[in-house]
């Protein structure tokens, strides 16, 4: 932490040796252009307009906001955006919704596609784990809410995160901030920019955050779940003309805590035999958790616990003004390495001694478009294209414990822990995926005030992986030997039984046309309404988490692939301002219907935990969402954002079936769960916030005292595929104060509470391995507080 402290007062200092000749003043460039004259600029349409003017479902977040809230990274985002939702358990096992929509909840798959496309200076992040990454220098966070596909990479049926980064200035500037707190938070961020010569500006940012974990092991004496977090970013800007320049971008992060621990967070009776279930299996083993109550944040997980995350790349965007409009290509090459330790069993039980996936992912990135402005017509036409490499190799490990745990006490093969002790499950999963496209949307002005925006893209999809699970185990003579279906030893067969091996290889490849067509009509110079109608897709894939077998151990390939989703949605919207546009109110509603929706199913033919794919017939979500801000003096600013949202399987009837109907003899192969809510959506969602601010002459110059308070609230929602009695999450409300100084000349001070009713509540909750009925729960953060210090100049 020292070291990264030290890199950071480098790049702070850094300033005072750019050279003093070349500051000049800067052009308007995309860090000055966020506000223009009071209106809230945004570049959804990949061209800078006034967000009242732009027909679309968009929350906006500027740096400000970001930094005085603490939403430094997006799961913090969801406190301020109620239709926007977070959940990990790892950064690998990561989901991002948009209005309830995205991502299945549960086990990451790595042969599916994300539904909300998440671009950073219009980069395309392919995996979910960037967003579990602190921001670096941040200028604004725009979410654009319903299908993006005729203008945002791929398969964005559920709206995109369009994340934009300061960019290099001809006028020198710098800005640093360090923050304190308890859990022993440290957190650290400098940035500096400036020339280099009259045509070639240089940015640099870093940002350090490190924190003591909120849950105790008591197995192991430290605090598990912290924050270690560095992130890096630096970019180059060269006018080459007063009409072309170039953007050089590089960014390096790492994450490196001791985590992730789920904990217990109760036991819900499932069909199996009572024998088998948690109470019984725990007796017999003679075995206590350290605490039933999962918010005295106690744990005693045996197994190593890692999250290193490491996350870059590089980035190249050339901008052209050619004739009346702009030429812009984006060339991007981006990695990740995920080198993951876990404890799977959920318990301090020597069960799973090692189970991990790292992995390895490389990503290439293309896209060209021309985009011109007119009096009658504007227009964006462009070509996108997309390459990623996968190359998984995990392994599951089986402990002294295994077999009491896990095979029928009634049989004597439970008594004996060599039988499992040492079962090993090596994996190879291997992903290629390639994707090209070309899209267009056109915005006709029929009147002044009347304005049809039609859309186009034509996308092509080709993906070919394998899985490929070596299992090896000790037999009965004592001999390790290589698990097979061939094989009548006793002790292979009870092996089988719980890490089967399988190997397969699959394809899938698809073309598909998407579409929108909006109407949009200036009421006044204040009013806007605006009518959508789009038909999107997602694009299929590959099972890559293994798949069921039938009786003779052979994959059934029949489930290796899934269907593209096919979406169609509708919306309306009401874009407003009023009092002297002092306050602002935006309303929208929205119809989104899922053909062949992709469900994580939970295999229950083997002992291990394994989430595979399977289409869901007919998923419906509708809702209405209202954003409301007012201002009415420069003393006084509030927001309040809300949304209702009604989630349901419309057919759904070969789902995964609850716990509490899982895991007997005559527990069903599937349960028709039609008319059911989805998981991971609360009905009601709200944030708010309200801040003042006094005048005052103190430390000279301008300077004011603030106070702010921001909260949320999201109401009950499911955190299980199938709606379970057990595994529900309660609605929660979460509050956060801060009170401070700001003056003019770029000084900030401020101390923070967050979450200051230290309200309990579960970010997540999940079923564990062997149908035994122990729930496995991540507590949300408690009660923190600290002190920011940041300073402009």
């Amino acid at each position: 932490m020292i070291a990264r402290f030290l890199l950071l007062a480098s790049v702070a200092s850094a300033s005072f040796i750019l050279p003093a000749a070349h500051a000049q003043d800067s052009a308007p460039d995309q860090a000055d252009a966020a506000i223009v004259g009071g209106a809230i600029v945004v570049t959804a349409r990949r061209r800078a307009e006034e967000l009242q003017d732009v027909p679309l479902s968009v929350s906006v977040l500027n740096a400000d906001a970001i930094e005085q809230t603490g939403s430094y990274n997006i799961q913090r985002l969801t406190q301020l955006q109620p239709t926007l939702q977070f959940y990990s358990t790892n950064p690998r096992n990561s989901s991002i919704n948009i209005r309830g929509i995205g991502a299945p909840l549960g086990l990451t798959n790595d042969g599916i596609e994300q539904g909300v496309g998440i671009y950073i200076d219009q980069v395309y992040y392919n995996r979910v784990a960037a967003a579990t990454l602190d921001f670096v220098d941040i200028e604004q966070v725009e979410v654009l809410r319903g299908p993006q596909g005729t203008l945002y990479g791929k398969n964005t049926t559920a709206g995109a995160i369009n994340i934009t980064t300061r960019a290099p200035s001809f006028s020198y500037e710098g800005k640093a901030e360090i923050s304190v707190g308890n859990l022993g938070f440290k957190q650290a961020k400098a940035t500096v920019s400036g020339p280099i010569t009259d045509r070639l500006a240089v940015r640099i940012g870093a940002s350090v955050t490190d924190r003591n974990g909120t849950i105790y092991n008591v197995a192991t004496n430290q605090r598990v779940n912290s924050q270690d977090f560095l992130g890096l970013k630096g970019s180059l800007l060269w006018k080459a003309t007063d009409t072309l320049s170039f953007t050089l971008s590089g960014d390096y992060n790492l994450q490196n805590p001791v985590c992730c621990a789920q904990i217990y967070a109760g036991y819900g009776p499932t069909q199996r035999a009572a024998n088998r279930q948690y109470p019984a299996l725990t007796a017999a083993l003679g075995y206590q958790v350290p605490s039933t109550n999962p918010y005295d944040r106690l744990t005693d997980l045996d197994a190593a616990l890692r999250a290193r995350n490491e996350m870059g790349g590089a980035s190249l965007r050339a901008e052209w003004d050619l004739g009346p409009g702009t030429l812009t290509s984006v060339s991007a090459y981006r990695y990740w390495d995920w080198q993951p330790s876990n404890d799977r069993d959920f318990t301090g039980l020597d069960i799973t001694a090692k189970s991990q996936n790292p992995t390895q992912q490389k990503q290439w990135t293309q896209e060209l478009r021309y985009a011109q402005e007119g009096q009658t017509i504007d227009f964006v036409v462009g070509a996108f294209a997309f390459h990623q490499t996968i190359h998984t190799t995990g392994s599951q490990v089986q402990g002294a414990d295994a077999s009491a745990w896990l095979l029928n006490p009634s049989s004597p093969l439970s008594q004996i822990p060599a039988v499992l002790e040492g079962l090993t499950a090596d994996n190879d999963i291997r992903l290629k995926n390639s994707s090209a496209a070309l899209f267009g949307q056109l915005t006709w002005h029929v009147t002044d005030r009347l304005s049809l925006q039609p859309g186009l893209r034509l996308n092509y999809d080709r993906k070919t992986g394998s899985y490929d699970s070596v299992v090896t185990g000790t037999a009965s003579d004592g001999t390790r030997q290589t698990v097979t279906f061939a094989s009548t030893d006793p002790w292979i067969v009870a092996q089988r039984g719980v890490l089967a091996p399988q190997s397969f290889d699959a394809k899938f490849s698809d073309w598909n046309l998407s579409w929108d067509l909006t109407a949009s009509y200036e009421v006044s110079d204040d009013v806007m309404a605006y009518a959508t109608w789009s038909r999107a897709f997602k694009s299929g894939g590959i099972n890559l988490n293994g798949v069921p077998l039938d009786a003779n151990g052979n994959p059934q390939l029949n489930v290796a692939t899934v269907k593209l989703e096919k979406v169609n949605h509708y919306e309306v919207g009401l874009k407003t301002q009023f009092w002297d546009r002092r306050a602002t109110l935006n309303l929208s509603g929205f119809w989104t219907e899922i053909r062949d929706y992709q469900a994580i199913v939970n295999n229950g033919q083997n002992s291990v935990l394994r989430g595979y794919l399977a289409n869901a017939d007919k998923v419906r979500v509708r809702g209405v969402e209202a954003d409301f801000s007012v201002r009415p003096s420069d003393r006084v600013n509030a927001y309040a954002s809300g949304a209702y949202t009604d989630p349901k399987y419309l057919r759904f009837t070969n789902a995964p079936c609850p716990p509490e109907l899982s895991g007997g003899s005559s527990s069903p192969a599937t349960c028709d769960i039609s008319g059911q809510l989805l998981p991971g959506i609360s009905k009601y969602s709200l944030s708010y916030g309200v801040e003042f601010n006094v005048p005052t002459a103190v430390l000279g110059g301008d300077g004011q005292f603030y106070l702010g308070w921001d909260g949320s609230y999201r109401s009950t929602f499911s955190s299980n595929a199938s709606r379970s009695i057990t595994m529900d999450i309660k609605g929660y409300s979460l509050n956060n104060l801060r009170l401070g100084f700001r003056n003019s000349d770029g000084i900030n001070v401020y101390g923070w509470v967050r979450n200051i009713f230290d309200q309990n509540y579960m970010e997540v909750l999940a079923t564990t391995p062997g149908n035994t009925g122990l729930i496995a729960g991540q507590p949300g953060d408690p009660r923190t507080y600290g002190l920011t210090i940041k300073a402009d100049f």
